[in-house]
């Protein structure tokens, strides 16, 4: 079965299972040898088969030297790394591994019996999975031997907060969450060795967010991500994050915003270059000198600046005729070169190969110019939807079909993991993460030049619409001054009006009553005047 996005819920792993894998236990430590005994015993006790287990513990400079105790696994082994940090010493445990899942454990954190087993049936149904197991924090006292019942000693304890809170969110990462890598954390995660030779060893130029950044390279390599709550685990105390969330925070963002192109939020700054950009865009840079600049310059005019383009071409044979340079055959070669050999942002490449860390590959065929959002909304329309593949058709011809494609990296890893002997690897990518065509009239591409804004330009033009919107703001407030003024008036109106009404009522009711009054003096005045006049005539 094929895993689409991180959906593993395809994958069933069954609750029994002929084990096979060999499992590398990487413990790193510095000092605390009391709590490393216990982690020792507690691994002695894992129900996974000790002839399929090897713990590496590395010391990592403490004084006194670490030391196996009496209960320990079989086959342990101590090393030294004099290198200090966490990172250099899992890299050093690392390099001495030979199993076919590497399993981070921290040397405060004691796996409850049935953890690593619960972590090894995952890996026994694919070769691409990171497995975190579910951490709870104790600051019960640590005692001199290790409990028969962990729970029963360590509990209460407090869960991995964060963690809960994003496998809930996500309906346990299989809701197509961006950034599913965070789950990687080296107290309790295991990793695919080969992913991990994919993906590279540890940073150890970072000073923390190591575990985050390793995290996100497994993901480029096409890892899938599995929460797994069988896998329980206790850790002594309580984390240097959770005790101090904001500075650790503060250390860790500043050094990997450099590195994880998907933490969108620390790249605010439009002005600077990125050590790993969000998108790469390869062109062939042989297709002449104008057309190249053509569409070199409208991308890095674009609305994305987080971007690198790789200029393929035969820069190492380069030689440029200085006696007769316009009759040199490669001037258009030369030209491209001189125009673009100090641009920051563009690569000058023999291959097309770009970074795997970088998300996101843009390949263009040559002479085509996208508009000046264009990129961007294809990334958006990728990271949307959870595109692996986005096609865009820019002519069909009886030639054949030109299209430009944005590739996701990460999404390609994994179909060349899954890939069947003679599949086509964009089948794959479909199966996996999804493939989508959409037109060049909707996604803008053009084939000549497209006049750019520039930076001051489109200072000028945001400073002219933010006017302009100040201006319509206060019209829109004299409007509804207007408005209220207009209320208040035909308020006084209806109630003039109200007034006017019981007045003409009043007056109407008056009228009638004259009217009866007059009426009856008519009829009094008639009778006396017959009375008068029959007196009259007697």
């Amino acid at each position: 079965m094929r895993v689409r996005g991180n959906d593993y819920r395809v994958l069933r792993p069954p609750e029994r299972f002929e084990p096979s894998l060999r499992v590398s236990v990487i413990v790193p430590a510095h000092g605390g040898q009391d709590e490393l005994d216990l982690v020792l015993a507690a691994l002695a006790r894992q129900t996974y088969p000790g002839a399929l287990t090897e713990v590496i513990v590395v010391d990592n400079g403490s004084a006194p030297p670490l030391r196996l105790p009496r209960v320990h696994p079989p086959g342990t082994r101590l090393l030294v790394c004099e290198a200090p940090g966490r990172a250099s010493a899992r890299n050093a445990g690392l390099a001495a591994a030979t199993g076919d899942v590497i399993h981070w454990l921290d040397s405060d954190v004691l796996l409850t019996p049935g953890a690593i087993e619960a972590h090894m049936r995952w890996h026994h149904v694919a070769p691409y999975l990171v497995v975190t197991g579910y951490i709870r924090f104790t600051e019960a006292p640590t005692p001199a031997e290790l409990p028969d019942d962990l729970e029963r000693a360590f509990e209460p304890a407090e869960p991995h907060a964060w963690i809960i809170d994003l496998v809930e969110r996500t309906d346990g990462l299989t809701d197509n969450p961006q950034r599913p890598f965070s789950l990687h954390i080296g107290g309790a995660t295991s990793v695919n060795a080969r992913l991990v030779e994919a993906a590279g060893p540890m940073d150890d130029e970072l000073i923390l967010g190591q575990d985050t950044e390793m995290g996100y390279r497994l993901a480029q390599a096409g890892a899938v991500f599995v929460p797994e709550s069988a896998a329980r685990a206790y850790h002594l105390g309580l984390t240097m994050r959770m005790r101090d969330k904001q500075p650790i925070d503060r250390v860790s963002h500043a050094f990997v915003a450099d590195r994880i192109p998907s933490y969108r939020w620390l790249r605010s700054n439009p002005g600077r270059q990125w050590k790993v950009p969000y998108v790469a865009v390869v062109l062939d840079g042989t297709a002449g000198y104008e057309t190249v600049r053509a569409t070199v310059d409208a991308l890095l005019g674009g609305t994305v600046p987080d971007i690198s383009v790789v200029l393929v071409g035969p820069w190492d044979s380069l030689r440029r005729e200085h006696r007769a340079p316009l009759k040199d055959p490669a001037l258009d070669l030369v030209l491209v070169h001189g125009h673009y050999q100090y641009e920051g942002r563009v690569r000058l490449a023999l291959t097309d190969e770009v970074d795997p860390a970088v998300p996101f590959v843009l390949r263009l065929p040559p002479g085509w110019v996208p508009g000046e959002d264009t990129l961007a909304r294809l990334l958006d329309l990728a990271r949307d939807e959870g595109l692996g593949l986005v096609n865009v058709l820019l002519r069909e011809s009886a030639e054949g079909v030109r299209a430009a494609r944005l590739e996701r990296a990460a999404a390609f890893a994994r179909a060349r993991i899954v890939l069947r002997p003679g599949e086509c690897l964009d089948d794959a990518v479909d199966d996996v993460s999804g493939v989508s065509w959409v037109e060049a009239e909707t996604y803008p591409f053009a084939t000549e030049p497209t006049a750019l804004l520039g930076r001051r330009g489109a200072l000028r033009a945001r400073t002219e619409a933010q006017d302009e919107a100040a201006r319509l703001a206060k019209e829109a407030e004299r409007l509804r001054g207007q408005v209220t003024k207009w209320r208040d008036e035909s308020a006084k109106w209806r109630k003039t009006a109200v007034e006017l009404r019981r007045e003409v009522g009043s007056l109407r009711r008056q009228l009638a009553a004259a009217k009866r009054a007059q009426q009856g003096l008519r009829v009094v005045l008639a009778t006396t005047v017959k009375r008068a006049l029959g007196k009259g005539r007697r």
